[in-house]
């Protein structure tokens, strides 16, 4: 699919629609990320599309940061439709217009290809950046299940549409980006198919309502990351996360927040 599909499923899972005329911009760069440039409408400026990130955030009737109207939970999407310094004027799916701190709204999404061995990194449309990844031990399959010694062949790692429901600063491996997978549908499978409880189910199922950490420890797997120590050689050797190079680790790290969605195909 292009990437110009891809948003849109990214975008309309997220509760929003891509403008309908945005056309897509990609760079070339192979390491660096854009130069800062006055964007396109529709793609990065007036009428852009973005989503709440880092926390919920409160949306206002006046810029100056009074008269709050209402309470935007994580990942809600927004239409940007001016922005200053401190507060940006946004409009909501339902229609309404108000203001909300400038630095609560992102952009930016990754994307994760398999087979290609690549992470993306993008802003709004634009291809910011694309870095040579390590994949899991089983790079080709989708995950069913968690993984072990005695079962390489699932340290897989899951397909689909995820986000980053943490930031691990501390990880044994440099710093980690940790996505919100198992989700419902993942338990869903898994309790259909006898290998996780009712009351596991039900646990995953209210972390994803709630915006939080999904129980890790289950026969589904967990932990699934994009996390430095990388080779930058494109190889396959993690147990179902992403590894890229500290060097990248350290530019994405202040990019990505929480709430990123994450595409891994």
């Amino acid at each position: 699919m292009r990437t110009t599909g891809w948003l849109l499923v990214l975008l309309g899972l997220m509760g929003g629609l891509w403008p309908a005329a945005a056309q897509l911009h990609v760079s070339t760069d192979t390491g660096r990320a854009l130069p800062s440039t006055a964007p396109p409408s529709g793609l990065d400026g007036a009428g852009a599309l973005f989503y709440v990130a880092g926390g919920a955030a409160t949306l206002h009737n006046v810029p100056r940061g009074e008269a709050p109207v209402r309470r935007l939970p994580l990942r809600t999407p927004l239409t940007r439709l001016s922005c200053g310094k401190k507060r940006c004027r946004v409009r909501t799916d339902a229609g309404r217009e108000g203001y909300v701190a400038a630095d609560a709204l992102s952009n930016v999404w990754l994307r994760v290809s398999k087979s290609r061995r690549r992470l993306y990194v993008y802003r709004g449309a634009t291809r910011a950046q694309t870095v040579r990844a390590d994949m899991a031990y089983n790079s080709f399959a989708d995950k069913q299940r968690n993984g072990s010694q005695g079962r390489p062949d699932h340290w897989r790692t899951p397909e689909g549409i995820f986000y980053v429901v943490h930031k691990n600063p501390r990880s044994r491996f440099y710093k980690a980006l940790v996505l919100n997978y198992p989700k419902v549908e993942d338990a869903r499978r898994g309790l259909n198919n006898g290998l996780i409880s009712r009351a596991q189910y039900e646990a995953i199922e209210q972390a994803q309502e709630e915006h939080r950490m999904p129980p890790m420890n289950t026969p589904l797997g967990g932990w699934i990351e994009i996390h430095g120590d990388g080779t930058g050689d494109a190889t396959a050797w993690t147990q179902g996360c992403v590894a890229v190079p500290n060097s990248v680790m350290d530019r994405l790290w202040p990019q990505v927040r929480v709430g990123t969605p994450v595409l891994v195909e």
